[in-house]
């Protein structure tokens, strides 16, 4: 016959994996533990090229990445430099899309 322990001791691992996994998954508003890295990474790479870059001051210029989406906000002296850090976060491997609201100065 069945052991009713180990029937409900396995029942209670199975629950706690799936509860688990759920907790890693994504959904439309939140992202999974693997993208948050993966943009996490993204917006790095981004900002380390804005500190690279002569004319784009990462200092002003702020990126959020959702889901491989870029969006950056605040100031330019040009629409030059706008769309140069536009152009920057496109090139940048991982980056599926890009929401340029910088404003200029």
């Amino acid at each position: 016959m069945f052991d009713t322990r180990k029937l409900l001791a396995a029942a209670c691992a199975a629950m706690t994996l799936s509860l688990g996994l759920a907790g890693c998954a994504g959904s439309p508003q939140k992202e999974s533990t693997g993208e948050y890295i993966d943009d996490s990474a993204i917006t790095t790479k981004i900002k380390s090229a804005f500190v690279q870059d002569k004319d784009v001051s990462a200092l002003d210029i702020k990126v959020v990445t959702f889901k491989g989406t870029v969006q950056l906000s605040g100031f330019a002296p040009s629409q030059q430099v706008r769309y140069k850090a536009e152009s920057i976060a496109r090139a940048t491997a991982g980056v599926k899309a890009v929401s340029n609201d910088i404003q200029l100065k």
